[in-house]
């Protein structure tokens, strides 16, 4: 217990200092926990206190996830989301599986490394275009467009991954019983849901808390992944009052999602064959990836390198949904090599995401000043 109370004290600290800085906290989290656990001083370790709240922490993540699966984004720009979200699967994805798979991970080791390359971290980017002031810019409503289609991907990742020596038809017939279910619910329910989310007691925080971790019961009962149904359960409640429901459960998130942080760094251990100098590679190809299938995405979508300039320093960082995919399905070189990962992006992409339009005011100048030192001289 003493190691946990110490944790959430630098935690807190840590929060205290990445506010004041301006920049993501989830890297220093997982830092932190790598100092104090296993790999550094040894003084923090995981038992089933922590494991119990770093869980609860990735539910909560999942079920904010849901709630932010908003379908009317995808129905008002079909096809933008579509061309941005497959520009960034297709590049992202398939340089994170072919990198991987060449530096000697398996099939499936490269494919969820892949996957944890491709995922941004939704809750960075969006942190960022709201506290750099570039949520009306026309780059923006293209990367949440592409946030959302990654969201969606996900969720059929977590479905493959989680498939794995059971009978496809009957798994994937459970699962769309879940939905139906779950739907149905949230949709005749919906004004009894409505009515305990008015109420100004401890009713709906208690009725946010159940409804998550009975869903999850609900999922492992069935032998479906409690992840995938714990993001359904989001996104059928959003049909209902969504804003309250993410007032409810967002300090469970935040409280939780801190600790799970913190305990992924702990369980991290150096000494278990990591090559340093494949992280190296892995990182630096994380940013080059975002780089390609942002200049892309600005040169179709907008027409415009600079957008596309604006998109990838945008959505460099990696965060919660890479890390989650290394904990549920990857080996611990696997997780070492996604916090690597997680830790350098987030920290380029803080940077990157909050001087990017001093970076594209000094490519306008270096251009200008360019084409007036080519320009042809006149004389009398």
């Amino acid at each position: 217990m003493e190691g946990f109370i110490i944790a959430l004290f630098v935690c807190l600290v840590l929060a205290l200092i990445s506010k004041y800085l301006s920049i993501p906290a989830v890297p220093f989290y997982i830092l932190a926990g790598v100092i104090l656990g296993k790999a550094g001083l040894g003084i923090v370790h995981s038992d089933e206190v922590s494991q119990f709240f770093s869980e609860m922490g990735l539910l909560f993540l999942l079920f904010f996830m849901g709630l932010e699966l908003k379908l009317e984004r995808i129905i008002a720009n079909p096809s933008k989301v579509l061309m941005g979200g497959l520009i960034g699967l297709t590049v992202d994805m398939g340089i994170g599986f072919t990198a991987a798979y060449l530096l000697g991970f398996t099939l499936m080791e490269a494919f969820i490394v892949a996957a944890a390359f491709y995922i941004t971290s939704t809750a960075m980017v969006i942190t960022s275009l709201v506290e750099n002031r570039k949520l009306m810019s026309k780059e923006a409503e293209t990367i949440i467009w592409v946030t959302v289609f990654e969201d969606i991907v996900l969720i059929v990742i977590l479905a493959v991954l989680s498939s794995n020596d059971q009978n496809l038809l009957l798994f994937f017939a459970k699962i769309v019983l879940a939905l139906a279910f779950m739907y149905g619910i949230s949709f005749y329910g919906k004004e009894f849901f409505i009515s305990i989310l008015e109420r100004d007691d401890e009713l709906p925080i208690l009725f946010t808390f159940a409804a998550v971790l009975t869903t999850a019961s609900f999922a492992l009962f069935l032998g479906i992944p409690e992840t995938l149904m714990v993001i359904a359960l989001g996104a059928a409640l959003a049909t209902t009052d969504p804003d309250a429901f993410e007032q409810h459960a967002r300090p469970f998130k935040d409280v939780f999602l801190v600790i799970f942080f913190v305990f992924f760094g702990v369980t991290i251990d150096f000494s278990g064959g990591v090559d340093w100098s494949i992280i190296a590679i892995i990182c630096v190809l994380a940013i080059v990836s975002k780089l390609i299938s942002g200049m892309l995405m600005g040169l179709i979508l907008h027409d415009s390198a600079l957008s596309g300039l604006e998109i990838w320093a945008n959505t460099i960082s990696r965060g919660e949904f890479s890390i989650a995919l290394a904990v549920i399905y990857g080996s611990p070189v696997i997780a070492t090599t996604v916090a690597a990962m997680v830790i350098v992006t987030s920290i380029v992409g803080a940077f990157t995401a909050k001087y990017s339009t001093w970076m594209r005011r000094g490519i306008i100048s270096h251009s200008r000043k360019k084409a007036l030192m080519h320009r042809p001289h006149t004389g009398r």
